[in-house]
C-alpha cells in the first residue's frame, strides 16, 4: 500500500453501529532520506493515518503531512532542518563560521508535527512541540497551512497535550522569556473563537535551564504543572546548535539535586499560587487526570522513577537491531507506574485534613507532597473518558503495558480499588488505547477501546483492535495489509 492509499479492511468480529467517525493517529513514518538516515525516533518525519468507520466497515488511509522539514527533505534529498535527535544543514556549502552567523537571525525550527493532532474551534492541527502548528483536513489528510504561534502568543513552544474544555476552550502550557530576561512558564487560553491569549506565568526554577515539559494537568479550577529535574540547556541550546551543529538531544541535561517541583495556579482569573510543593526525582510525560476533593488537588500521572531522561533510549541504531538485542537492551530503561499525588490547596488552614482519595488522615506541612503508588506494573499512555470525567473525580483509566519498554499489551486500572484487567496477544504489540463512549451509556466505562496493534511476522502485519472498556474482551479487528509504523497519539472525530 502507497503512503497515500486507501483500503478497505478485512474485518473479524462486528464493528459497533454506533462508531460513525475516524481514528486519527500520528507518528513517524520516513526514517530516512536520500543517503541520510534519522537518529532518533522522534526524527521520522510525520505521517498521519485515520481509520474511518461507516455502515460497518472500516477504511484505513494515510499520508505524510507535507511540512517545511518534509517537503525540502525530500526535494533536496537530504535532511534539511534539525531533527530532535538529527542534525540538518540548510546549506550544505556553509562552514562552521556562516553556522556562527547564521545564530544571529535565529535558529530554524522543525515544524515536524509527528505527536498529536486535536481541534481548535472547527480547525484540526497536527503538532509537535515547537511554536510550529500544522492545519490539516481531516478528512482528506491533505496539509492546508502552517501557523506560526508566535504570531498570535507569547510563546516559544507549547506541549502536544492540551485540554480541551467541552465548549471548545483551548488551555496549553509552554515557556517564554520572562520579566528579567529570565525563562518562565506560562499558560495559554484559546477561546474556541478568539486567538490566543497569554493567561499566567511562573517563574523557572533555573534562569535558563527549563524542565522538559510534555502535558500537564487540569482540574475545574485549577492547573497543576510538575517541574521535573530534566533540564533543557538554552544557552547550550542556542551555542551549540550554532557552532557545533548539535542537535535538541544534545542540550537535555539533568539536575539530580532538583527533585520535583509542583506549581499550581487558579485557572479564573488565571493567577498563579506563589507556593511550591516539592517531591523526590521524577521522570514524567503524561498526566492521567486531575480533580479537586475535599480542600485537596488529586493529581494522577504516570512517573518514571529517577532522573534519567527516557528517550536516551529511542534511538533508531537501537530500535533498528534484531528484536531479541531491542528487548535485552530495553530491561535497562527505567520503568514507569502510575503514583497518585495529594497536595493540600491551603497549607495554613489546618494541620490535619480528611481527603477520600487517599482514605486516610492525610498532615498537610508546607511544602510537602504526598502521594499514593497505584499501580506497580509498568503503565503508560494513559487515556480515560475524557469528555465526561476530565478534571472529575473519576474511576478508571486505559493504558499501554510496558514490559521492559516494549509495549506488549493493553491495560485497564480502577484507581480506587487498583484493579486490573489485560488484553495481550504473542507476538503483538499495540498504540495508545482511545476511548469512545457508547451514545446511551451510563457508566463511566461503558464504550469501547481503539488501538493500532502491530503483528511482525503475521500475514497481514497491523490491525485495528476494538475492545470492550468494560472488561477488555475483543469486539472486532480490521486487517491491513501493510506494516504501519509506530504511532505516539490521536483523536476519535465522531
Amino acid at each position: 500500500m502507497s503512503h497515500s492509499g486507501l483500503s478497505c479492511l478485512c474485518s473479524t468480529g462486528r464493528i459497533p453501529s454506533f462508531l460513525r467517525g475516524s481514528l486519527l493517529r500520528l507518528g513517524p513514518g520516513l526514517f530516512e532520506v536520500g543517503d541520510e538516515p534519522f537518529y532518533h525516533l522522534f526524527d521520522g518525519q510525520a505521517l498521519m493515518h485515520k481509520f474511518d468507520f461507516k455502515n460497518g466497515e472500516v477504511t484505513y488511509l494515510r499520508k505524510f503531512i507535507r511540512t517545511d522539514a518534509y517537503v525540502r527533505a525530500i526535494t533536496e534529498k537530504r535532511v534539511v532542518i534539525t531533527e530532535f535527535g538529527t542534525f540538518g544543514y540548510p546549506d550544505p556549502c556553509k562552514n562552521i563560521f556562516s553556522r556562527f552567523f547564521s545564530y544571529f537571525k535565529g535558529v530554524e525550527v522543525t515544524d515536524n508535527c509527528l505527536v498529536n493532532v486535536y481541534p481548535v474551534g472547527e480547525d484540526f492541527y497536527a503538532v509537535t512541540e515547537t511554536n510550529y502548528i500544522t492545519k490539516v483536513n481531516p478528512d482528506t489528510l491533505q496539509t492546508l497551512k502552517k501557523v506560526d504561534m508566535c504570531n498570535y502568543i507569547n510563546i516559544n513552544g507549547v506541549t502536544a497535550h492540551p485540554h480541551i474544555e467541552n465548549d471548545g476552550t483551548v488551555y496549553n502550557i509552554g515557556n517564554c522569556m520572562g520579566k528579567g530576561a529570565t525563562l518562565a512558564y506560562n499558560v495559554v487560553k484559546i477561546p474556541p473563537t478568539q486567538k490566543g491569549r497569554h493567561h499566567w506565568d511562573a517563574k523557572n526554577a533555573e534562569r535558563f535551564k527549563p524542565s522538559y515539559v510534555h502535558s500537564f494537568g487540569m482540574s475545574e479550577n485549577y492547573i497543576v504543572f510538575v517541574e521535573t529535574p530534566v533540564k533543557i540547556n538554552l544557552l547550550k541550546f542556542l551555542s551549540a546548535w550554532s557552532i557545533r551543529g548539535s542537535n535538541y538531544m544534545d542540550c537535555f541535561e539533568s539536575n539530580e539535586s532538583q527533585g520535583t517541583l509542583f506549581h499550581l495556579a487558579r485557572k479564573e482569573p488565571g493567577e498563579y499560587i506563589d507556593l511550591k510543593f516539592k517531591g523526590a526525582a521524577i521522570g514524567m510525560f503524561h498526566h492521567i487526570n486531575t480533580y479537586e476533593d475535599q480542600g485537596f488537588i488529586v493529581f494522577d500521572l504516570c512517573a518514571w522513577k529517577g532522573f534519567e531522561f527516557v528517550y536516551n533510549y529511542l534511538w533508531l541504531a537501537n530500535l533498528r537491531a534484531n528484536w531479541e538485542e531491542v528487548k535485552k537492551a530495553a530491561m535497562m530503561a527505567p520503568q514507569p507506574e502510575v503514583r497518585r499525588y495529594v497536595i493540600p490547596l491551603d497549607v495554613h488552614k489546618v494541620s490535619h485534613l480528611s481527603c477520600s482519595s487517599t482514605r486516610t488522615q492525610v498532615a498537610t506541612y508546607r511544602c510537602r507532597v504526598y502521594f499514593v503508588f497505584l499501580l506497580s506494573p509498568s503503565f503508560e499512555f494513559p487515556q480515560i473518558n475524557y469528555s465526561r470525567f476530565a478534571g472529575k473525580n473519576y474511576t478508571y483509566t486505559y493504558g499501554l503495558g510496558l514490559n521492559h519498554f516494549i509495549p506488549d499489551r493493553i491495560c485497564k486500572l480502577d484507581v480506587k480499588t487498583k484493579e486490573t484487567w489485560v488484553w495481550q496477544e504473542p507476538d503483538s504489540y499495540p498504540s495508545e488505547p482511545l476511548f469512545v463512549q457508547t451514545p446511551d451509556g451510563v457508566d463511566e466505562d461503558d464504550g469501547v477501546l481503539l488501538t493500532i496493534v502491530a503483528a511482525p511476522g503475521s500475514q497481514r502485519p497491523a490491525y485495528l483492535l476494538i475492545l470492550n472498556a468494560k472488561d477488555l474482551s475483543e469486539i472486532a479487528r480490521a486487517e491491513v495489509d501493510c506494516s504501519i509504523p509506530v504511532t505516539f497519539h490521536g483523536m476519535y472525530k465522531p
